[in-house]
């Protein structure tokens, strides 16, 4: 059985620098428009991806929720029910905050 989370969205960031330096892109990097920071998705199953969340974002961070979710603790986090994680995408990385929500 999973304890509901609730995943928000902490931080959209854009690494231009690194962009500049490693890309040939003919633009510039943006922050991620998939959320908007504050965002929130709701799961009670972390196998399922919650309407709206992008999908290769929870891929990447399904591993944090199953862990909350599980009971795991956040022994390094002010709150140990809390856990930071962020996709994958190296020039523009979104942080989720995700919390188990006890009911």
């Amino acid at each position: 059985m999973f304890s509901k989370c609730k995943i928000t969205v902490a931080k959209r960031m854009a690494h231009n620098d690194l962009a500049d330096e490693y890309l040939n892109l003919p633009y510039e990097v943006t922050v991620c428009d998939k959320a908007g920071e504050g965002e929130t998705f709701i799961t009670d199953d972390p196998y399922e991806l919650p309407d709206g969340m992008c999908a290769s974002a929870w891929a990447d961070i399904r591993p944090y929720i199953i862990a909350v979710a599980s009971g795991g603790k956040g022994e390094f986090m002010k709150d140990e029910n809390t856990m930071l994680a962020s996709c994958s995408d190296l020039f523009r990385p979104v942080w989720f905050k995700i919390e188990r929500c006890d009911d």
